[in-house]
């Protein structure tokens, strides 16, 4: 006798694998005349298809099956925004082997390491980093091959490199992808800003495919087919935020600016390629901003930017807003997240009704939690706070997206509850919006109470001279530590150190005001374009000027 449940035992479903070479082959047969435009390094724009796209990434992954590379094995980059490198991307991960991106601007001796701890077979690279791989590669023994993104012409003069172009020109398209599994490894990223060397985290296609529809979310990224995207933020910046796929996904229109990211070079992209869509570190949005004013310009199709990398300021909101038009999505994420955790897409409808200022300083947070994001804030022994928007915590992060260990490490860095500590201390509000007050690294206490430096460098750089402001945390004799402001100013603009402690006053808590403020030419800046405090810390700890 047949038991009446006998039917509902096993997967009714397809067994349909979840591998990022899903995106462009989705892209090429259902989008295939959509445009990415690149800005080359003479400043030319290069137009191509995602059916073009498509078929020469297909043409890479034959030269690599060619050469031996095993799926698994870890390809490097080290490219700026392209098409060439969104092929190789593609290319790289749809045969099955690993893309691991490369940041250009760490030092040479954190790349050494890095290449050698993810044992890169080969790397595809831009022309214009030929003097500094030259300089890398006798230490990288594991690098066999370099791979230069351009036709014979442009070949650096290498010994034993080879161009793009020659390289995959005539080779097959009928290479198999996606045979490796939707839990086979499709990138590495290595973390930036750690102590001691960076680590590494290995992305699977299945967590990638799942964050890329995340990020695709209308109250995330709210990405389709009507918009033109220009990726401004680098493809070695934790895999673009995604844009890369979920561009393809779409069907979007795909904008790749190269490496002139000035306010001009930008502005021209925005408004010959019809751009709808951006993401950027805020000072890539301050510059186009202070170039539009200068200028006296307006963006004309731009809708909405996604500003992530560092806490964003009243003034960039309201600069984007009501001069321009165009909403800022304030989002938040790291390496280990793939990057997306919050973002401050469309507000709930209790917050959509505040009056303007209300909701502003909803905007003014990191925002929420998508589906496929779970959260908490915890006190120092893991015990869960509340989210009142007042009870301030350790951030720990679960999804399918998230790393449980690093790449060779066989620790998890989980809870026991299984969540990421993510190094940052934050409130949640009842709404369900996230603010980040410190990096628990940061963090100033002081009295044994907690002062975020991340509200007072957000008033402070609001001030009309300010171009940049950070605080960090000094030595007491009594109150363990006090808080001190550092200001970098606009270009020609004078201050006193008066003119900003008045400003704070009253814009937040009276024990909260720095004791000391610092005007310097310039802030130090991370590999990743965030303030670099480690370096703060270090050259101005004994400089504050005392308070008046």
């Amino acid at each position: 006798m047949t038991d009446q449940n006998d039917d509902l035992l096993g997967d009714h479903m397809q067994a349909w694998s979840m591998t990022v070479d899903r995106f462009i082959t989705h892209a090429a047969r259902w989008n295939g005349q959509h445009e990415l435009v690149s800005r080359q390094a003479d400043g030319s724009i290069a137009r191509s298809t995602w059916e073009a796209t498509a078929r020469r990434a297909r043409q890479l992954s034959s030269v690599l099956a060619e050469a031996g590379i095993r799926p698994g094995d870890r390809i490097a980059t080290m490219a700026m925004n392209s098409a060439r490198h969104v092929e190789a991307w593609y290319g790289i991960m749809g045969y099955g082997a690993v893309c691991h991106t490369l940041n250009p601007r760490l030092f040479e001796e954190q790349l050494v390491y890095i290449i050698n701890h993810a044992a890169d077979r080969w790397l595809v690279a831009d022309p214009q980093f030929a003097p500094l791989i030259e300089k890398l590669r006798p230490r990288c023994p594991t690098l066999e091959r370099v791979v230069y993104l351009c036709g014979p012409a442009g070949l650096p003069a290498a010994a034993g490199a080879a161009d793009y172009e020659s390289l995959i020109e005539g080779r097959p398209v009928d290479v198999p992808w996606g045979t490796v599994g939707e839990h086979a490894p499709a990138a590495l990223c290595y973390t930036s800003g750690t102590t001691g060397h960076p680590k590494g985290v290995l992305y699977s296609h299945r967590s990638q495919v799942l964050h890329a529809l995340i990020c695709a979310q209308r109250d995330t990224m709210g990405m389709s087919v009507t918009d033109s995207v220009l990726a401004v933020v680098p493809m070695f910046h934790a895999n673009a935020w995604a844009l890369p796929f979920t561009a393809a996904a779409t069907g979007a229109k795909f904008v790749l600016p190269g490496a002139r990211l000035d306010g001009a070079s930008l502005y021209e992209l925005l408004e010959t390629e019809g751009v709808t869509l951006s993401a950027a570190v805020p000072t890539v949005w301050q510059g186009l901003l202070d170039y539009l004013t200068t200028n006296g310009l307006r963006l004309k199709t731009l809708r909405r930017v996604i500003i992530g990398g560092s806490a964003v300021t009243e003034g960039l909101i309201r600069g984007f807003r009501d001069g321009h038009g165009v909403e800022v999505l304030h989002a938040w994420g790291m390496t280990e997240m793939s990057p997306i955790g919050t973002i401050s897409g469309a507000p709930p409808p209790a917050v959509g009704a505040m009056d303007d200022d209300t909701r502003l300083a909803f905007n003014l947070k990191q925002g929420r939690t998508p589906f496929g994001i779970d959260m908490k804030i915890t006190d120092d022994d893991g015990v869960r706070l509340a989210q009142d928007g007042v009870a301030q915590g350790h951030v720990r992060v679960q999804g399918p997206a998230i790393i449980a260990r690093y790449f060779r490490e066989a620790e998890q860095v989980l809870d026991a509850e299984g969540y990421f500590d993510t190094g940052d201390i934050a409130t949640i509000d009842p709404h369900g919006y996230m603010q980040i007050t410190d990096r628990a690294k940061d963090v100033i206490k002081s009295g044994g109470e907690w002062i975020s430096s991340v509200e007072i460098e957000n008033v402070a750089a609001s001030h009309p001279k300010a171009l940049m402001a950070a605080v960090i945390g000094v030595p007491h004799p009594r109150w363990r530590e006090r808080p001190h402001l550092i200001v970098q100013l606009r270009p020609g603009q004078q201050a006193t150190p008066a003119e900003f402690l008045d400003w704070l006053d009253g814009k937040i808590a009276k024990w909260w005001m720095p004791d000391g403020v610092l005007f310097v030419d310039e802030m130090p800046l991370g590999a990743t374009g965030k303030l670099d405090k480690k370096v703060l810390r270090a050259r101005y700890a004994e400089a504050a000027t005392v308070r008046d």
